[in-house]
């Protein structure tokens, strides 16, 4: 009997992801570290168990495992320090009877040892887990949320990217994906590197947005200096901004710019393009 514990559930994945489970009938455990926003979220939801769950707190561990045999998670971009924030957990998880665990790792994770998601697939393998590692692009769902501010108030891409490319993948898409791989069992001890149909630069972006949306935006292509300074100054913690800056250096050394069939494989169908993820969000921007 399947029961899955997606860790993440509220998240631009997770939502998609136990809204693909539920209309498979899947029983589902939503271990959430904000149970009233969880348990919001879900009332509508046939099969959706709320279950405090925290990465920093190993006694949250045994409830929301109790019964699983799968789970899924995306690292919290808060926790950048995965042997102090995951090995626990990951720890805790291989005393237990779990079939698969799914994460959300990083396109061209391989050859950056130094990002989170190096780290976290690295113990997991090490575990000997079984596992499915989902390797997405960036996410579509960036602009409409750590990028949100500036193309709100400032009409501008302030992301320092440089003139690179990039084979966005809507966050949707990746959730169905992780769906389809936690119930279908050739894609257990897989590596899935999925992309979007293309890869655009932020110059192509702006001008997408800026056609779809009727106003004209930006790209400011600040320097990666720039960009930390600026984001350490609105308050954002140091570990992410670092995170941040590490993956944008990863990109700007064209490393983003990979375009895969797979996600088209896997779906059955093209994943979402650019314009369509530009459409269906257009009031985040506005």
């Amino acid at each position: 009997m399947n029961k899955f514990l997606i860790i993440g559930g509220t998240g631009n994945i997770g939502f998609p992801l136990i809204q693909y489970l539920n209309q498979q009938n899947i029983p589902i455990v939503a271990g959430a570290h904000n149970l009233a926003k969880a348990t919001e979220e879900f009332q509508e939801f046939n099969n959706v168990e709320v279950k405090h769950f925290d990465f920093l707190n190993s006694s949250t561990f045994e409830t929301a495992l109790n019964g699983v045999n799968k789970i899924f998670f995306v690292r919290p971009p808060q926790l950048a320090k995965p042997k102090k924030d995951m090995l626990p957990f990951l720890n805790y998880v291989q005393t237990q009877d779990i079939e698969q665990i799914v994460f959300i790792s990083l396109l061209g994770v391989e050859k950056n040892p130094m990002t989170p998601h190096h780290q976290i697939e690295q113990m997991i393998l090490d575990l000997d887990l079984p596992y499915t590692f989902i390797r997405p692009s960036f996410f579509m769902q960036n602009l409409n949320t750590t990028h949100q501010f500036d193309i709100k108030e400032n009409h501008d891409l302030f992301i320092p990217a440089g003139n690179s490319r990039t084979s966005f993948i809507d966050t949707r898409d990746i959730g169905e994906i992780a769906g389809i791989a936690l119930l279908d069992n050739q894609y257990l001890n897989q590596k899935l590197n999925i992309t979007g149909p293309m890869a655009l630069s932020y110059h192509e972006i702006a001008q997408i947005m800026t056609k779809v949306l009727g106003t004209p935006i930006t790209y400011s292509q600040p320097s990666l200096w720039r960009f930390r300074k600026v984001m350490l100054q609105r308050g954002i913690k140091k570990d992410f901004v670092n995170v941040m800056v590490m993956l944008y250096l990863i990109t700007q050394l064209g490393n983003a710019k990979e375009v895969t069939d797979t996600a088209g494989k896997v779906l059955g169908h093209e994943p979402r393009t650019i314009e369509n993820y530009i459409q269906d969000y257009q009031e985040d921007f506005k």
